[in-house]
């Protein structure tokens, strides 16, 4: 048999299969990537016999739980582990602390099944707490550099040809602006995390040691950047993006408008997608109201309409630009100016897109 595992690092560094047991509901509340839920116990089963245990104690909880866990029940859940176990020889299995709940798991797979399979010792608190390090660990010993800029620069695609990014907004899901929500929604917060120090954990391993980075909010849509990685960020050197308003525009109306209206009626359908996706729209731009005042917002309201409507009767999207350019003129672009002065000493480089790439890669060594 192979011995159970207490090596965090060789577990996500080799994406070992990995079977969790914890109930769903803990499960929903943050996990690991390509990680399995194959519970010991249902929410209600767990609820139960957290209850007794606290009114009863720990025997008598643990002969509930046999209790409810029994028969064909018993029965079904033991395939569905062995069924893993089998087309996973590598893998392994845990539950919150690796305690009792994988020490069943892992007896009844032994004893029903004749299966011996390896847990994570600690379990997945032991886990979460290395990944948590492993960014703290990468925030004091790497060298980060940020791609900072007005909206709709490019920084995204600044950062899509450097072989030593670090892509925040792909691991939030998000595009980082009041109008970043996607249409397939965002990880939970303790998934965004995990992701995030997996990939720096790989970066590392492979010698990487300088990351290129969005100067982002501490928030991405619900996301909230790591604390340390974040206050890191407000110290690290800048490259400042430039591009004319024009360009801006087009590139605003490719990504929110033309790409997300596609992600839409690819998740829903042409009509209903359509729908939500206009439904978005008019929502991002309800929630900057107050910042925008009540006219600017009525304007911006009126043509989004206007555009939305001739998009909907015959697919043209050239109305848009008019609610995109004054937005980005009338209220982006004094906040990014704004933002500019405030750290224009760790700006080390300015320029268009081509030129910010050539000195990035310079700057790297690539």
């Amino acid at each position: 048999m192979r011995d159970n595992c207490t090596d965090y690092r060789d577990l996500f560094l080799h994406d070992r299969p990995m079977m969790d047991t914890r109930a769903p509901v803990e499960f929903l509340k943050g996990a690991f990537p390509g990680v399995i839920n194959l519970p010991l116990m249902t929410d209600i089963e767990r609820q139960k016999v957290g209850t007794c245990y606290k009114q009863q104690g720990q025997q008598a909880a643990i002969e509930l739980g046999h209790q409810l866990v029994s028969g064909h029940t018993k029965n079904e859940r033991i395939e569905a582990w062995a069924a893993f176990a089998k087309a996973n020889p590598e893998g392994y299995l845990y539950c919150f602390r690796g305690g009792l709940r994988s020490q069943i798991v892992q007896q009844w797979l032994k004893s029903e099944a004749g299966i011996d399979y390896p847990r994570v010792v600690g379990g997945y608190k032991a886990m979460r707490t290395f990944l948590l390090q492993t960014t703290d660990e990468a925030v004091q010993a790497c060298d980060f550099v940020l791609v900072g800029g007005m909206t709709g620069t490019g920084k995204t695609e600044v950062i899509s040809q450097l072989s030593n990014s670090l892509d925040l907004e792909a691991h939030a899901n998000h595009r980082g602006s009041s109008f970043g929500k996607r249409a397939t929604g965002q990880p939970e917060q303790i998934d965004f995390e995990n992701a995030l120090a997996i990939d720096l954990l790989k970066r590392r391993a492979a010698g990487q040691q300088q990351f290129v980075l969005e100067d982002e909010a501490r928030l991405i849509g619900r996301c909230s950047l790591p604390l340390p990685l974040y206050q890191a960020m407000q110290h690290h050197p800048l490259v400042w993006l430039e591009d004319s308003v024009a360009n801006r525009v087009e590139r605003i109306l490719q990504a929110y408008v033309v790409e997300l209206c596609a992600e839409f009626v690819a998740a829903q359908g042409a009509e209903a997608g359509f729908t939500a996706f206009a439904a978005r729209l008019r929502e991002s731009l309800a929630n900057i109201t107050r910042r925008l005042g009540g006219e600017r917002y009525q304007r911006l309201a009126a043509i989004m309409d206007q555009a939305l409507q001739e998009q909907q009767a015959d697919g043209q999207v050239d109305t848009h630009r008019g609610w995109i350019e004054a937005l980005l003129v009338e209220y982006y672009d004094p906040m990014y100016v704004f933002q500019r002065e405030s750290k224009s000493g760790r700006i080390e480089f300015a320029g268009e897109q081509q030129a910010v790439v050539e000195y990035l890669r310079k700057r790297s060594g690539g």
